[in-house]
């Protein structure tokens, strides 16, 4: 299945309000498909999950440490995706003092399973999670996805060759992948 334009969803997110009082100043916000990708050029990356290893310890971090460069790409905003709700989401993003990316809860996994990407994972106790994918979009419109090999349910390795940070803005730079990677650091949670 070839999919050119991110599927239409609304995502249940949280957001700040100064109005609410007490220790949670947030309130529910549905945001459409439209208001998140619509008239701008986007990078999103996917991912199993929030706090998990790779995730934490490699892919959002390295999105976060290159942002200028992905802005002097012309990208308008880099997004972070996950089956996770929102509270995981904003716990994760101020556990690892995410400034840049914006992390963008998929709590009932329908754009994961509308795009094609929503795999099963209990072989992690994971249930339903996220395929790891990257892809820049253009108004709504894909350019281009960097799937992760290996695509399918309890896949047993956590594959992270091409949708890290480095191969998606070689990508948009014009020039070959970088060989080397950054090495996965060892994540203690």
């Amino acid at each position: 299945m070839v999919i050119e334009q991110v599927p239409n969803v609304v995502f249940k997110t949280r957001v700040r309000d100064e109005s609410v009082t007490g220790p949670n100043p947030f309130r529910w916000q549905d945001r459409t498909t439209e208001e998140i990708f619509g008239g701008k050029r986007v990078v999103l990356f996917a991912l199993p999950g929030a706090f998990t290893p790779t995730c934490s310890s490699t892919h959002l971090p390295r999105y976060e440490e290159l942002y200028d460069e992905f802005k002097a790409q012309k990208i308008d905003e880099i997004i972070c995706l996950s089956v996770n709700d929102a509270f995981v989401m904003f716990q994760w993003g101020k556990q690892q003092g995410a400034k840049n990316v914006f992390l963008l809860p998929d709590g009932n996994g329908e754009f994961s399973r509308k795009m094609g990407m929503l795999v099963e994972k209990s072989n992690l106790g994971f249930g339903m999670r996220s395929w790891r994918y990257a892809m820049i979009v253009n108004d709504c419109e894909i350019e281009k996805i960097f799937v992760e090999p290996g695509f399918g349910d309890n896949y047993a390795e956590d594959p992270f060759e091409v949708s890290d940070a480095d191969t998606v803005l070689a990508f948009l730079k014009g020039a070959e992948a970088p060989k080397e990677k950054p090495t996965r650091l060892e994540f203690v949670g």
